[in-house]
């Protein structure tokens, strides 16, 4: 479909399905782990409440993974996945944290 010159169709947001959220959090653990240990961070745009709390998951199946503390922080925008130090301020949910960036 053409649109008129200078016009853009409005977004429309689909919140994902139980089985898409599953999904989604178990491939990117793959991804995100293979980043972080090649890395030290994973960074990825997360701007609504939705992709916080699957990329929040995708941090807790990460540390379980690897078996390593795994903090994630979110400031609205971005969150950033890292490994965690020993014993940060703030933890909570079980080496997950949300903090302004």
């Amino acid at each position: 479909m053409t649109h008129p010159f200078g016009t853009q169709p409005a977004l429309r947001h689909t919140p994902l399905s139980a089985e898409e959220k599953a999904r989604s959090e178990v491939n990117f653990a793959a991804l995100v782990a293979q980043k972080l240990v090649t890395d030290g961070r994973f960074r990825v745009s997360a701007d609504t409440p939705e992709l916080v709390e699957l990329f929040q998951a995708v941090a807790r199946r990460v540390g379980d993974t690897l078996g390593r503390p795994v903090v994630s922080y979110a400031n609205g925008r971005y969150m950033v996945i890292t490994f965690d130090q020993e014993e940060a301020p703030g933890r909570i949910d079980g080496g997950v944290r949300s903090a302004g960036e």
